[in-house]
């Protein structure tokens, strides 16, 4: 009995049943024994015999048609390894990270700053949190100096009094 390349390949869509029915099998275990998944191997071997389905009589002259869809087949199995990794690489960079609960101390000055005017919470925020000096935050606010010096100072006072009456509480 000759072999498939001392026959020649198959021809027409008879010829290409017969290709599938031959190759499929040898095609899926190569493929396997390549991405150690079967379901991943039948997956790529079935689109890669679809994509020679679609350029038949093209492949079909070709002396070995199994080498083309092989190719084929082997650069579709990179390619979701590649797209599996660049994923996976992904979500490594972008993971939820869990940070500890904020401080006691935190919460008393997010709360406190709350309750301040805004623009003296703004002005207090930009000069101690955004270390700005008293001149950009006035450009940045459009106003002069000496009202962002008197933002701060409203502010602090402000704050030291509710700061240091919470911690007269917990005390």
């Amino acid at each position: 009995m000759k072999s498939q390349s001392d026959a020649g390949p198959p021809t027409g869509a008879t010829g290409f049943d017969e290709f599938y029915a031959a190759c499929f099998r040898p095609l899926t275990v190569q493929l396997f024994a390549y991405t150690g998944d079967m379901a991943a191997a039948q997956d790529v071997v079935q689109e890669a015999f679809c994509r020679a389905l679609a350029r038949w009589k093209r492949i079909g002259d070709m002396d070995d048609p199994a080498s083309w869809v092989r190719h084929v087949a082997w650069n579709l199995a990179t390619s979701r390894w590649r797209r599996t990794r660049t994923a996976m690489a992904f979500a490594r960079r972008h993971r939820e990270e869990h940070v500890a609960a904020p401080s006691p101390d935190r919460v008393a000055l997010a709360q406190a700053l709350s309750t301040l005017p805004a623009q003296q919470r703004r002005a207090v925020i930009l000069h101690y949190l955004a270390d700005l000096p008293i001149t950009d935050i006035a450009r940045q606010e459009g106003v002069a100096e000496g009202t962002v010096k008197s933002w701060l100072h409203r502010g602090r006072t402000a704050l030291a009094a509710q700061l240091t009456d919470k911690e007269s509480h917990r005390a």
